[in-house]
């Protein structure tokens, strides 16, 4: 478990840090060109072009990482396997940071310049949640790919996990999809699905324990709940819910405020003056307002259709919520770190 915390510190520090570095270490080029030898080396092969072809490029790299780790365990303290898994999941992380790209859309200066953004929170060859309009949700499919999937699958299976859910979620959706025999590409998108689902489940229920218990629930089954076939398409579900649901708790917490700041400007207003409830709610620290019903915050940014309301508000506090539900699980890893250390 410590080796976990550290791994994922290390990772995201030196991504945030030094983003070009993690990008350009975090290459897996070489596993796209081997899917491309084991193309042209069997191109008629009903095996490698069936459901199960991903497996001939996958069960050899998955044996040596697995050989790897065993041959460290056990040797010189458990330092070289300490040191082994951190850099599998710092490998394995990613493999953009995805703080600076939610922020990146954030600060688009137009319209273009947050299309592309978005862009590139998701690969390209992607299917399922995260498509068309769906922003806040590619936050949270982008949460489950980057960070979540490797974490809980490097929990479970160490430095074989990692790279295992990397590689799938790598030739499942990004470049390697665009080649691949349509009968491999499905099975690979199958496996990452099984992949995908109890990670899932476990991030649902941290944003249930993180946001509105009931909020989540409600989504959840709305969903498709656990069923198989719903783990990255319910996620976003749940994950726009939950969204949806803090930017109505800072709207009710923004009118209440206004209200107030307008209620004390009155007050001190001289008789047969009228308060103004603009001006009031700007001394309060709360920005220019209109006077209409739907009006929000300044800075908020341009309006789009992201559930309603000005994307950049919606993508931050998606993002604020990927962030509790990522401490939420260091949390409790970190519980049973000290666990081990006190028995």
């Amino acid at each position: 478990m410590f080796s976990t915390l550290f791994a994922v510190v290390v990772a995201l520090v030196l991504g945030h840090v030094a983003p070009a570095l993690a990008a350009g270490l975090r290459d897996y080029g070489w596993f796209a060109a081997l899917l491309g030898w084991l193309g042209r080396r069997f191109p008629d092969d009903g095996f490698r072009s069936g459901r199960w072809g991903l497996a001939l490029a996958l069960v050899p790299v998955v044996l040596v990482v697995g050989l790897v780790q065993w041959l460290l365990d056990g040797i010189a303290f458990g330092l070289p396997a300490l040191a082994f898994g951190v850099a599998a999941v710092f490998y394995a992380w990613g493999p953009r940071d995805l703080d600076l790209d939610v922020q990146a859309v954030i600060d688009a200066p137009d319209a273009a310049a947050r299309g592309e953004a978005l862009a590139r929170l998701r690969p390209a060859a992607a299917a399922g949640a995260g498509q068309a309009r769906d922003e806040v949700g590619r936050v949270f499919v982008a949460a489950l790919r980057r960070w979540f999937g490797v974490l809980f699958w490097f929990v479970v299976l160490g430095a074989v996990g990692a790279l295992l859910y990397r590689l799938v979620a790598f030739a499942a959706e990004d470049e390697p999809a665009l080649h691949l025999p349509e009968g491999t590409l499905e099975g690979a998108r199958r496996l990452l699905a099984v992949l995908d689902w109890p990670v899932a489940q476990l991030m649902a229920l941290s944003l249930a324990l993180v946001g509105n218990f009931d909020v989540v629930v409600s989504a959840w089954k709305g969903a498709g709940g656990a069923a198989l076939r719903s783990g990255a398409d319910m996620l976003a579900a749940v994950g726009r819910a939950s969204v949806r649901w803090e930017l109505d708790e800072e709207a009710g917490d923004f009118g209440a405020h206004a209200a107030e700041a307008t209620d004390a400007a009155d007050a001190a207003q001289p008789a047969g003056a009228v308060g103004d409830a603009a001006a009031a709610a700007a001394m309060a620290g709360f920005g220019s307002v209109s006077g209409d019903a739907g009006a929000v915050p300044a800075g908020a940014g341009p309006a789009t259709e992201a559930l309603g309301v000005p994307l950049v508000q919606a993508m931050r506090d998606a993002m604020s919520l990927v962030w509790r539900v990522l401490l939420a699980w260091l949390a409790v890893l970190a519980l049973f770190v000290v666990a081990g250390w006190v028995n």
